[in-house]
């Protein structure tokens, strides 16, 4: 099946993806789509394929924990499918030795076959496991067969947020905190609660209307160190980031819910989110966002990747698609504070 899966380039796992999205069960709609901006087609190629990994490192600015391969069975436990992901990956594994070549499918319709195939082995409603196996074809064609079916497959969450339904997170993402009317009259500010991992109890930090995540993390008091990644510097709390003006591009985040709490992508952050390559949305709320320009209003939920980069010009020369254009880069170049 590996042989099949190379054959669709980026945009057709994207156009599968818009395909798949309706059929997909709510609580995993945006992160279907975070996890594919999250683990690009492009990326794991340009590592295959690069004559020297430290150089092409340095190229793209790639900091954190970039490789797919190493987080095979980790990389998508903010889905509410990755708690099927033993039976979805024993699926697509099943499915890999069968062999698809020759059949009149496309990529959305491989996804949904996973699915019926994992609910039929008992794991329930086949819209919560469309996008963990869509996911699951895609870790399949950026790792290769060997590795995929060598993961352990093990489901990474404690039982207390396995045992968590659908409705009880989507709930859970809608849910506003605020002073009340009452308090509003007397003049005191709003505050809400910025979640940044849904499966960790105390991933939490506290956000008074109006700052820009990154801000909020900063100055929250508590210490997140036990679960933050590498790239978190003492002081930036549990959101990572170099800069808070929009040059540095560490601060990128998934939205999971809430996301009608941010503000609107303001310019700058739409040419700086295409400089780095991570999106080129025209939604004024994308579910890609930069943590240092998105004002809050409202609680949110964010999941935060575990690497960064720098690659939108990368992206123009390969002429992936995505990449801003020349114009862009060029300004973009002249805005950076770094290079001055």
């Amino acid at each position: 099946m590996t042989d099949y899966l190379f054959g669709h380039d980026q945009r057709s796992w994207l156009d599968a993806i818009e395909t798949l999205a309706s059929s997909v069960h709510e609580v995993d709609r945006n992160a279907l789509r975070i996890w594919f901006s999250f683990w690009p087609l492009w990326l794991a190629d340009a590592l295959r394929d690069a004559d020297s990994i430290e150089k092409l490192t340095r190229e793209l600015d790639l900091k954190g924990e970039y490789r797919l391969g190493d987080q095979i069975d980790s990389s998508h436990t903010f889905l509410y499918g990755h708690r099927f992901w033993p039976q979805v990956k024993a699926a697509v594994v099943a499915l890999d030795a069968r062999g698809v070549e020759g059949e009149e499918i496309d990529l959305a319709m491989l996804a949904q076959r996973v699915a019926a195939d994992a609910a039929g082995a008992g794991s329930g409603d086949a819209s919560l496991l469309l996008g963990i196996s869509a996911v699951a074809l895609m870790t399949l064609r950026q790792v290769g067969s060997e590795a995929f079916a060598a993961s352990p497959g093990e489901v990474k969450l404690s039982a207390s947020v396995a045992r968590r339904t659908p409705s009880q997170i989507i709930a859970a993402r809608a849910k506003n905190d605020g002073a009340g009317l009452a308090a509003l009259f007397k003049g005191i500010r709003r505050e809400y609660t910025i979640t940044f991992d849904e499966n960790v109890r105390s991933a939490k930090f506290k956000l008074i209307g109006g700052l820009e995540m990154t801000t909020a993390s900063m100055i929250d008091p508590r210490d997140h160190s036990g679960y933050i990644d590498s790239r978190c510097r003492p002081g930036d709390g549990p959101i990572p980031t170099e800069c808070r003006s929009g040059a540095c591009g560490t601060c990128w985040v998934g939205v999971l819910g809430g996301g009608e709490r941010l503000s609107d992508v303001a310019p700058l952050e739409a040419r700086r989110m295409k400089r780095f390559g991570y999106t080129d949305s025209d939604d004024p709320r994308p579910v890609i966002r930069l943590a240092c320009k998105a004002r809050a209003s409202g609680n949110v939920t964010v999941v935060v990747p575990p690497w960064s980069g720098v690659f939108g010009n990368h992206l123009q020369d390969k002429s992936a698609g995505i990449g801003g254009s020349a114009a862009d880069v060029d300004e973009e170049h002249a805005e950076d504070p770094r290079r001055h």
